[in-house]
């Protein structure tokens, strides 16, 4: 009797041993600095707790695996992508998976771009999955940063980009000012797209849209050089000046020969230059030119128009004197 008595004593101060090694190994800081862990879709917790143990992220994936089941969190493990702080502990590694917060990734559309210009970043990011498919019809995406986990397909980011254009266009549409000179809201994403590549200045946005639409309601043509430029070439930077053979050029979309809007949008807009021209400034302007400060100088009558003309036309003319001036004088080069 006395035997058994010592035997379960001993018994149990073995097991509270190990009860108290398996807390403090679950809770000792991990052997690892920061790491990547990738759980990919039906993985099983023998070969996970492996693999780990063999990236050093934990010490023994043995002792893992079975803490992981003894608390009944194996069958509760995510799958994806996770960011693993320095030395974390078992626990803590076992709670990020729990928690299945994947790391995001984010995809930046710029305003302005084409379509295709949007299609090749899609295409070319290497976290995003799969064949993209065909290239979206121009001005059909909204330009955002969007978030996504690995394994997001590219079909699927620019299906979110397209879902992501209606939804926005729907909710300014239906904003809109009375009295616009266009019935749909792909010809407001048309005029959105000209006045997107018009400037670069959020506040003049308004005011260049309501120059177009006094155009438009005048019956003068728009004559927005990106319009030729996108003509030409899709809308790819030309590298130069625009020719003055370009700009009687016609093209389908060269707003300085055909009347109206062009057949389609020449990029994609961002929120901004689609709610300024479903909202555009009232103004009675019909010019503008470019400030040679970074903005434009707008004018109502084609007198002011011209002497801005000649205004930044003498501007640049002291600039390149003055560079001109500045550059250091040519060497002579010996015989």
């Amino acid at each position: 009797m006395k035997r058994l008595l010592i035997a379960a004593v001993l018994l149990g101060l073995l097991l509270a041993g190990a009860a108290a090694y398996f807390i403090a190994a679950w809770t000792a800081p991990g052997p690892a600095g920061p790491r990547v862990l990738l759980i990919e879709p039906g993985a099983h917790v023998h070969a996970l707790t492996r693999r780990m143990e063999a990236e050093g992220l934990v010490r023994s994936g043995l002792l893992f695996e079975a803490e992981l089941r003894l608390r009944r969190l194996a069958e509760k493990l995510k799958a994806g992508e996770y960011a693993v702080r320095a030395h974390a502990s078992m626990a803590d590694i076992a709670a990020i998976l729990v928690a299945g917060k994947s790391i995001q990734h984010k995809l930046t559309a710029a305003e302005g771009l084409t379509s295709k210009m949007i299609y090749d970043l899609v295409k070319a990011d290497p976290v995003l999955v799969g064949d993209p498919g065909p290239v979206p019809q121009e001005g059909t995406l909204l330009p955002e940063t969007y978030l996504f986990i690995r394994g997001e397909t590219r079909k699927a980011m620019l299906a979110r980009m397209a879902k992501a254009q209606r939804r926005f266009l729907a909710a300014a549409w239906a904003a809109r000012a009375p009295g616009l000179p266009f019935a749909t809201p792909r010809e407001a994403v048309i005029m959105a797209s000209i006045v997107e590549k018009e400037t670069a200045l959020p506040d003049e946005r308004r005011h260049i849209a309501g120059v177009f639409n006094n155009r438009l309601k005048l019956g003068m043509r728009l004559q927005s050089d990106p319009t030729i430029i996108y003509g030409l070439n899709g809308g790819y930077p030309l590298g130069r000046g625009i020719r003055q053979s370009e700009i009687a050029g016609a093209t389908l979309y060269n707003t300085y020969v055909i009347a109206g809007l062009p057949p389609g949008p020449i990029c994609n807009p961002g929120k901004d230059s689609i709610a300024a021209v479903l909202n555009p400034a009232a103004t009675d302007d019909l010019y503008f030119v470019a400030s040679g400060a970074g903005g434009h100088v707008f004018a109502a009558t084609m007198a002011e128009h011209l002497k801005n003309v000649s205004a930044l036309r003498a501007s640049e003319r002291r600039r390149e004197a003055g560079e001109a001036r500045a550059a250091p004088p040519a060497r002579k080069r010996g015989r």
